[in-house]
């Protein structure tokens, strides 16, 4: 499956990518994602990632960056408790209705019309990075990954959730293949003596609405920068 983009949007509710299947050739990912939110009134939940909740609830406020924030629930989340969020996506019909719900809640999110390797952000920026159920392509040199990590700040804390029951059978039917995307495991590889890891487990997922409620096991991710 040839993709001219990467994508940092949550899965669709079906729990497949959006294959980009034009004539032509691939078409292009953000307009894939804007016509998935177009079909739909509202994709997700509206409610903030309980891994991202668990996480950051102790935290102390700072700067924060959610990849691939789809309708904004955890952005919206996060500046309401008082972080300085930066949010990016790949769909503009997403980043509208997020910017619309942030409007909406009275708080105040900088929203990114990017993928993660698009927004060339500065390295050691934030002291938290959230990337809930993202999808980012897997390279030869680990771009989104280390990505990721050159994000966060000493004792920043970086987030990384994905479902951990995907059928790959299914899903190679569909026309995509797990394993050409990054999953939180692909992330603790690249983890040295500069991370200390807190969460590296699976998890029950309880969620009854939106998009992805079919799923109900997460591999969650949690390392903080030591230095």
């Amino acid at each position: 499956m040839a993709m001219p983009r990467r994508s940092d949007s949550e899965l669709p509710n079906d729990g497949e990518l959006p294959v980009a299947d034009a004539p032509g050739g691939p078409r292009d990912l953000a307009s894939v994602w804007d016509e998935k939110y177009g079909a739909a009134d509202q994709l997700w939940s509206g409610e903030p990632n309980r891994a991202l909740v668990d996480a950051a609830a102790a935290l102390r406020t700072g700067r924060a960056l959610d990849v691939g924030c789809g309708e904004g629930a955890d952005a919206v989340w996060l500046a309401q408790r008082g972080w300085d969020v930066t949010a990016l996506d790949i769909s503009g019909v997403a980043l509208d209705r997020a910017s619309r719900h942030a409007r909406d809640a009275g708080v105040s999110v900088r929203w990114v019309h990017a993928g993660l390797l698009e927004a060339s952000l500065a390295a050691g920026t934030f002291d938290l990075v959230s990337a809930q159920y993202p999808v980012l392509l897997r390279t030869s040199r680990a771009d989104a990954e280390r990505t990721l990590l050159d994000a966060v700040a000493p004792e920043g804390v970086l987030i990384v959730v994905h479902h951990a029951d995907f059928d790959p059978a299914h899903a190679k039917a569909q026309g995509f293949d797990p394993a050409d995307y990054v999953a939180p495991s692909d992330v603790a590889l690249l983890l040295d003596d500069n991370w200390q890891i807190d969460v590296n487990e699976t998890r029950p997922r309880n969620v009854t609405t939106g998009g992805g409620a079919h799923h109900i096991q997460d591999v969650v991710l949690v390392a903080r920068r030591l230095r």
